[in-house]
């Protein structure tokens, strides 16, 4: 095929790349015939600067009329960001994943510092280590988080662990800070926060161990990722403090309480329990 120029989120012109959109819905987990047919058919339909969110948008609805799960897991990186406007849902999630790799946490803690007090996201604690998480959420695509925040975070840990030198109970832990965001770091946030030591994690990094990494693996996906729940039903549960999919399949009177029938209430438990259950965290 002819070389086609895609419109980025930033309004940078890129070559559009098959093989980049193959990748991205494999990623769904979708069977690979699927995969196939899909981006079959966006090559047929892709033309100059057509947006890459318009192409993201062509290849969900095709994911979505064949296989619902596929087309939650897909779109996963845009339901993270439908967790706002607050940066809560996302704070809560982060203690979720948290407790899922063994840790005991804390989302939303008062701590005093030597010189003030902070307000942390996360605590998380696992025998001796004891991390301070910072939660950088953003509702926007092409947003980065810059050197600005794990200096931020750096300091803030440097003033709390000043004060903990006097406590007897943190004589024996290792304290160590945390950044975690829903998008990417730049390059020089990856190469302080590497220096000093803090726990990095991003959409995309570590590559083995980034956050879409750890959501597949603890099946904790966020609730906005459901295509059988509309914009407003997501909203009134993430006001009402519900953030992921298990805690909708485990709490059924949800939906009842939304007003949601009884055959949408049937359809949503059981995409929330397949999401849920992929790598069997609920059964």
């Amino acid at each position: 095929m002819k070389t086609v120029k895609i419109k980025k989120y930033s309004g940078e012109l890129e070559d559009f790349d098959m093989n980049k959109l193959i990748n991205s819905l494999r990623r769904s987990q979708a069977d690979e015939n699927l995969v196939q047919h899909v981006a079959r058919n966006i090559v047929d339909q892709v033309e100059e600067g057509m947006t890459t969110k318009k192409i993201y948008q062509m290849a969900f609805n095709m994911l979505k009329s064949r296989s619902r799960i596929s087309a939650s897991k897909y779109k996963l990186k845009k339901a993270l960001m439908e967790l706002g406007p607050s940066g809560f849902p996302f704070e809560k999630l982060v203690g979720k994943l948290m407790e899922f790799e063994g840790f005991n946490t804390q989302v939303g803690v008062i701590v005093q510092g030597n010189c003030v007090s902070h307000e942390i996201d996360v605590i998380a604690e696992k025998e001796n280590n004891h991390y301070m998480i910072e939660c950088k959420y953003h509702s926007g695509q092409g947003r980065f988080c810059n050197v600005k925040t794990p200096l931020y975070v750096q300091s803030r840990l440097m003033d709390v662990k000043q004060r903990w030198k006097s406590q007897v109970e943190h004589d024996a832990k290792l304290h160590r800070g945390g950044l975690y965001t829903n998008t990417r770091f730049t390059t020089d946030a990856i190469q302080y926060g590497t220096c000093v030591d803090l726990m990095l994690v991003s959409w995309d990094y570590p590559p083995q161990n980034s956050l879409k990494v750890r959501i597949d693996k603890a099946g904790l996906y966020p609730l906005t990722a459901l295509a059988t729940l509309t914009k407003t039903e997501k909203r009134q549960l993430l006001d009402k403090g519900i953030v992921l999919c298990k805690e909708v399949y485990e709490n059924p009177i949800l939906l009842e309480q939304l007003g949601v029938n009884e055959s949408r209430q049937k359809k949503i438990l059981d995409d929330s329990l397949k999401l849920c259950s992929a790598f069997n965290t609920l059964i």
